[in-house]
């Protein structure tokens, strides 16, 4: 069952809350840049982290799950959220640009097959983030919070459910190492520069990046090479292995069979 709009709305109206916005807010504009002039589509409840692609993209739509609920977004403004049914969204293929997806996973009942509908309408050469609660983090138990709920994910556990839904990781980062206690709260800037050095593993998120294989079949028992976004903000997924080589570093000899008489 997932949470309601109400109580995520609270939860990001308060101090706790404010300091988890910043932080992964932080993390999503350094791995995206500019979206001006790009289709960006925010799912589950991310629209506290969209307030700088609304203002530069070309279309936001925020899509909230049913379950869930909805709320007017963004607020005094024109409304751009829509309820949804999250395996079947009411949106065109191949449209986003840039998909975010948080509060999504954790409680949905089919988490592949929502994967599967955001890689349906992602563009060819569209991006996602998603952002899951961290099986390793203390966040994972706070149960006062929206990442309390659910099912968390280790890094591994999320690389294998994107690629199971037909999209390829192109890189991962970890946020939130502020304690989940609202007194805390002040001091998230301190926790996250010292965190992400000292005890990297307990951050309270999870954020990988994907992407869409549509141009080549991908060969199989071999990953695609990773791409880095920008220095320092998501890791390079794991490579394929290197090819067999024999010899002295040399390729296998190629045997041409003999001319026939």
């Amino acid at each position: 069952m997932r949470r309601d709009v109400l109580d995520l709305r609270a939860f990001y109206a308060a101090p706790l809350g404010r300091a988890a916005r910043t932080m992964l807010t932080r993390k999503v504009e350094e791995a995206w840049g500019d979206t001006r002039g790009l289709d960006v589509l925010g799912l589950g409840y991310a629209t506290p982290f969209l307030d700088s692609a609304r203002a530069n993209a070309r279309r936001v739509v925020a899509a909230m799950p049913a379950q869930q609920g909805v709320e007017v977004w963004p607020h005094g403004g024109r409304n751009q959220a829509c309820l949804v049914e999250e395996t079947a969204l009411p949106l065109p293929n191949a449209l986003f640009d840039r998909v975010l997806a948080v509060h999504a996973l954790e409680e949905a009942d089919n988490p592949a097959a929502l994967l599967a509908e955001i890689g349906r309408v992602m563009a060819p050469t569209g991006r996602l983030i998603v952002a899951v609660s961290s099986r390793d983090g203390v966040w994972a138990g706070a149960e006062g919070t929206p990442f309390g709920h659910g099912r968390p994910y280790s890094r591994s556990q999320l690389e294998s459910l994107i690629r199971e839904a037909g999209l390829e990781p192109a890189g991962w980062t970890r946020a939130l190492y502020v304690p989940p206690f609202a007194a805390m709260s002040g001091w998230a800037e301190g926790f996250e520069q010292v965190g992400a050095r000292l005890w990297p593993r307990f951050a309270g998120v999870i954020l990988m990046e994907a992407i869409k294989q549509t141009f080549a079949v991908k060969p199989k028992g071999r990953r695609a090479p990773a791409r880095v976004f920008a220095p320092g903000v998501l890791l390079p997924s794991p490579a394929g292995p290197a090819p067999v080589r024999h010899g002295k570093g040399r390729p296998a000899p190629v045997h041409k069979a003999p001319n026939k008489p």
